[in-house]
């Protein structure tokens, strides 16, 4: 588990996790039949047909995956980095909220021309108190919304249009902006809300977000916002090998995984998290209030429990009520420790 400042990079070929299963799926079809003879073919007519192959896809997808995993880590050994990874040697800020609603965040509060004024001086503010690392600017769109209805299938949760996502990737490659697409699954599960956005994470410049607040399959009754929800480490280790397949298959940079945080049960079994080089972890303090309190969430929930890379969030509405508290500056989040490498406003 480390915070590394290092930013090596280097070049290396994936193996298409998808041909691997196909050449499987052949090895185990059984011997050739080319060369059979009158006799044998005669034989082969009368005897008992055999019972047909069973193929174990999970098995064989998991056999991929560590097949895969084990690449990646030999190459990451030897060279620090995967081709195009963004961290450690970016500082990731980002704008969040809903292009749809002005409710959810910055991201969407304000008409678009006038919020990327008020971005572009922010990432200014930003490269100005850290020259030494440079600002990488990021969307964070809330994709899968958490809702105050069930809906017709009783899952608590609503995901963009097409047309709004399209627009929103629109606005990130216009500005020179990664996007994140965050999921808030309510009472669904990311197992079955994040092969949904597979078509959208094709991209190169599309990462991916998850909320643990909003996820509330195993609170049966509970309206989302009545409770703190909860991931286990299984459910972002599913997350990982899902981006790891997607980075794996379409040969891309490694990812980077935002997950939100602002007390120790939304995650559980933390330790038993584990890293692929194809994925980068961003556990992301994603409390509100004054300074002190927000310096001793990062450090209980985030800095006691390392996993990888770490954030911290920034709130327009709530950080500076009631005076005189403010806004963490720049400065007084990068001297933080270890210092975050992805900041994101609401």
């Amino acid at each position: 588990m480390a915070f590394s400042s290092s930013s090596a990079r280097f070049a290396g070929p994936f193996v298409s996790a998808l041909g691997l299963i196909f050449s499987l799926s052949l090895a185990s079809c059984g011997t050739r039949t080319d060369g059979e003879n009158a006799n044998t073919k005669a034989t082969a007519e009368t005897a008992t047909p055999a019972a047909p192959v069973v193929v174990d896809s999970a098995k064989l997808q998991a056999m991929v995956m560590q097949r895969d995993s084990l690449k990646a880590d030999s190459i990451a050994k030897k060279s620090g980095q995967l081709p195009g990874a963004i961290l450690p040697g970016h500082r990731i800020i980002a704008f969040y909220g809903n292009i749809r609603s002005k409710g959810m965040g910055i991201l969407g509060r304000e008409p678009k021309e006038q919020m990327f004024r008020k971005f572009e001086g922010v990432l200014k503010e930003w490269q100005a108190a850290d020259p030494s690392i440079p600002v990488q600017a990021a969307l964070h769109n809330v994709t899968i919304t958490a809702q105050g209805t069930p809906g017709k299938d009783g899952k608590w949760r609503l995901m963009n249009s097409k047309a709004t996502i399209q627009e929103v990737l629109s606005w990130a490659k216009e500005h020179n902006c990664i996007l994140f697409l965050d999921v808030q699954p309510g009472h669904s599960t990311l197992q079955a809300e994040l092969p949904k956005l597979t078509e959208y994470l094709k991209d190169p410049i599309v990462h991916l977000g998850i909320d643990p607040e909003f996820s509330l399959s195993t609170m049966p009754g509970v309206r989302p916002n009545q409770k703190i929800g909860t991931l286990d480490a299984k459910d972002i280790n599913f997350t990982v090998n899902f981006l790891a397949r997607i980075v794996s298959e379409n040969n891309l940079p490694p990812k980077v995984l935002t997950v939100h945080r602002f007390t120790r049960k939304m995650i559980t079994n933390y330790k038993n998290i584990k890293l692929d080089p194809r994925v980068q972890i961003v556990m992301h303090m994603d409390g509100h209030g004054e300074p002190t309190l927000k310096k001793d969430s990062y450090h209980d929930y985030i800095v006691k429990e390392p996993v990888q890379y770490t954030g911290f969030k920034l709130f327009y509405e709530y950080d500076a009520r009631p005076k005189p508290h403010h806004i963490m500056t720049p400065k007084e989040v990068i001297a933080l420790t270890p210092s975050p490498l992805y900041v994101q406003y609401q």
